[in-house]
């Protein structure tokens, strides 16, 4: 699952923003302040209900959202006129009352464009709609470039539906229409709704829509490709969740295998908060500089990046490995046995019966040990964070992702104790599995993994794909046996459109030792609208990164850039995309 992005409150949206003197342009505010009166009997859906609608002018600014990564305080937005709207209430099999809420941001100076922003982790957040998403290089709000932006919480409220005795946040998980919104269904539903107010708040349909989201926004993307292939000219689907189900497994897997070296208390019992100190910060060192030393020269340049991450395994890597470990008796400059043997088993990903693989397997990379990295698999020891793969993967597999629905409660201790238990021989097949009151299974529902976009292909849509190759969330790995699958369908011509772009050392969504700031966004756009398919991604690096400043090409699976011998190390320009195939 991806991070879970804190509710934004309806009040500190729309009426906590803080603005300059001036007098709102009165035409503009009056089409605003009447959305409502102008939407009676227009909506797709005759339930739909504007909350608020209000104009901000010139330099209003709204919080950000937690999984935006600002670099500095909130941007001065341009003017526009923001609208608050709920569709289809209705009362859960659960009891538990539900709507699907949406914010529509629509500029003063409309550019005749469309985004719809996806969501994070659970969703249940109506989120800012400022069309800032992380991975997809919207570095200016989509508002301020002239878009009309549209964001959803997928028809659940992390402030009323978040029941403790049924897991918080994934609550919903206990009614299946609840389920199938989160899945994919509110997609549609809100898209539709934004088109039709659009369309009549301006006078005309948007010339191009497009999507952009990460992690479970990623899945989102794909999802609409998949299902509603007609609602998007063009898709940025970064690190994305298209096979959280089994996701969920691999997040259970890692607590069993790390669980595995804490010792015991008296009573038997592990600590969940032992976790993050199992691996010191020495120890990862070690590991990076064995993962460096066996794979970054096989780019061309030994940089601390390895471009061929495909390549980083085998007899060198192992002989690497075991440079750094420790020999009998020692202690000191050197890795436990033991750890590294979890580490692997980790990365191997989850068994089932038999072996059987139960998710796919993880990349060795610069990225492992990272801070990103840690938290999901281990949690920080400074600030204490429980691991994410504890507290939103325990709570997933067993809320979201189950036939039968169950809270492990809300304490990450008594969460991590149960996820102990959790016997993968008997059980690894949970999410294929169908049980009253569901019609089908949480794999068949959530999945977005099909190499099956045959419409959106028809219609000309275009998908870009970035990835981390250190997201510890997601592997790339199953992305990449995706984009193979789908080459495979579509006879070697795939990257007619669709590109993913691997991201050697990044994390999920963003940071890692990496050159993570990348304009996916705009490339797509250039894609859709003027043919441009994108050779590469000029990357560069952030400020958490070992080269702040540093710039790379992100280039599309399967080549990889590539040094050129003479040019500046630290630029860009001085490498070039080899390998692989021309589709």
């Amino acid at each position: 699952m991806a991070g879970c992005a804190a509710s934004l409150s309806l009040s500190t949206a729309i009426v906590g923003w803080a603005a300059p003197v001036g007098a709102a342009e009165p035409a503009f505010a009056g089409r605003c302040a009447a959305v409502a009166t102008l939407m009676q009997g227009q909506w797709p859906d005759a339930s739909t209900q504007v909350q608020a609608a209000r104009y901000l002018p010139d330099g209003a600014t709204v919080p950000p959202e937690p999984l935006e990564r600002p670099a500095g305080p909130p941007p001065a937005l341009k003017s526009h006129c923001v609208i608050d709207a709920t569709m289809a209430p209705r009362t859960g099999i659960d009891g538990q009352h539900y709507a699907i809420r949406f914010r529509l941001r629509l500029p003063e100076n409309w550019n005749g464009r469309f985004l719809f922003q996806g969501g994070g982790g659970t969703n249940g957040n109506i989120g800012n709609a400022l069309g800032l998403v992380p991975g997809a290089g919207l570095t200016e709000p989509a508002i301020n470039q002239g878009y009309a932006v549209v964001s959803q919480d997928s028809g659940h409220d992390n402030a009323s539906n978040s029941d403790p005795a049924r897991g918080g946040p994934v609550a919903f998980g206990w009614d299946p229409e609840a389920r199938r919104n989160y899945a994919y269904a509110s997609l549609q539903t809100v898209a539709g709704s934004a088109k039709a107010l659009i369309s009549r708040f301006y006078g005309r349909m948007a010339d191009h829509s497009y999507f952009a989201g990460c992690s479970k926004g990623g899945q989102e993307g794909l999802m609409a490709a998949h299902r509603f292939p007609d609602l998007f000219d063009g898709i940025v689907a970064g690190a994305p969740g298209m096979s959280l189900p089994r996701a969920a497994l691999a997040q259970n897997w890692d607590v069993q295998v790390f669980g595995a070296l804490l010792p015991p208390d008296e009573k038997g019992k592990r600590s969940v908060s032992a976790l993050s100190r199992l691996f010191s910060a020495d120890d990862f060192v070690l590991i990076r500089r064995a993962v460096l030393d066996a794979c970054d020269g096989d780019d061309g340049l030994a940089d601390g990046i390895i471009s061929r991450y495909g390549q980083c395994g085998g007899a060198k890597l192992q002989k690497a490995l075991e440079s750094v470990q420790c020999a009998t008796g020692a202690k000191d400059g050197c890795v436990d046995p033991g750890k590294l043997a979890a580490l692997k088993k980790s990365l191997a990903g989850p068994k089932g019966k038999g072996g059987a693989a139960l998710y796919t397997e993880w990349p060795w990379d610069a990225g492992i040990g990272s801070p990103d990295w840690a938290v999901w698999k281990l949690g920080l020891a400074q600030p204490p964070v429980p691991p994410l793969n504890v507290v939103i993967g325990g709570a997933a597999l067993h809320g979201l992702f189950s036939p039968a629905p169950r809270s492990l409660g809300m304490d990450p201790q008594q969460i991590f104790e149960q996820q102990l238990t959790f016997d993968f021989q008997k059980d690894g097949d949970l999410i294929h599995r169908v049980a009253a009151p569901f019609k089908i299974s949480a794999w068949e529902e959530m999945s977005a993994r099909s190499p099956d976009i045959d419409a959106f292909r028809a219609r000309g849509g275009k998908l870009i794909v970035p990835h981390g190759v250190s997201d510890p969330v997601f592997s790339i790995n199953d992305t990449l046996n995706w984009y193979r699958e789908m080459d495979e369908r579509y006879g070697g011509q795939v990257a007619g459109f669709v590109r993913v772009f691997p991201v050697p050392g990044m994390g999920h969504c963003g940071d890692g030792p990496a050159t993570d700031r990348f304009a996916a966004f705009q490339a797509m756009v250039d894609w859709v609208e003027r043919g441009q398919a994108p050779e590469s991604l000029t990357a560069t690096a952030g400020p958490q990164s070992p080269w702040p400043g540093r710039t790379r090409p992100l280039c599309p699976y399967p080549t990889y850039a590539r040094y050129d011998g003479t040019g500046n190390k630290e630029a860009a320009e001085s490498f070039q995309c080899v390998g692989g195939k021309k589709s």
